[in-house]
């Protein structure tokens, strides 16, 4: 695999330090970008020229929350086919429904461990997003 990029923004700079770290140890070639806070990332993102392969998105933040980051992302014609990973700790059934009928891709419970943390990025690096159709039975990933 090839030019694999990906965008992870969350509020939590522990969180962004160790997923940055998680990409590093997958023996791929992958381009991360990280952004703290859903401003950042909605700046950058309307700001950049590099196009994610797929976006890794915390759900609660400050200000406006995933929910609405990824509104936004669904209502921008040049983002909206984008593939949104939600990786939130929370894993309230409520907030996996809104996610899936928003439009996200796939939704990660934010693993403990660094092992889970890798296969949920690989995951997100093995799907075919352009082939992909999430459903009540797939949209979950469970590592």
């Amino acid at each position: 695999m090839t030019d694999f990029t990906i965008f992870y923004t969350d509020d939590d700079e522990d969180d962004l330090c160790i997923f940055a770290d998680a990409v590093e140890s997958i023996p791929h070639n992958i381009k991360l970008q990280t952004y703290s806070g859903s401003q950042n990332f909605l700046n950058a993102i309307s700001d950049s020229s590099v196009i994610p392969s797929v976006i890794f998105l915390d759900l609660n933040m400050p200000g406006k929350n995933g929910f609405d980051v990824l509104e936004e992302l669904r209502n921008c014609d040049d983002k909206k086919d984008i593939p949104v990973v939600i990786y939130s700790t929370s894993s309230e059934p409520g907030n996996i429904e809104k996610c899936l009928k928003l439009g996200a891709n796939c939704f990660i419970t934010k693993p403990v461990l660094m092992s889970d943390i890798i296969k949920a990025i690989e995951h997100a690096m093995k799907i075919d997003w352009e082939k992909f159709i999430p459903t009540q039975s797939n949209f979950v990933f469970k590592y």
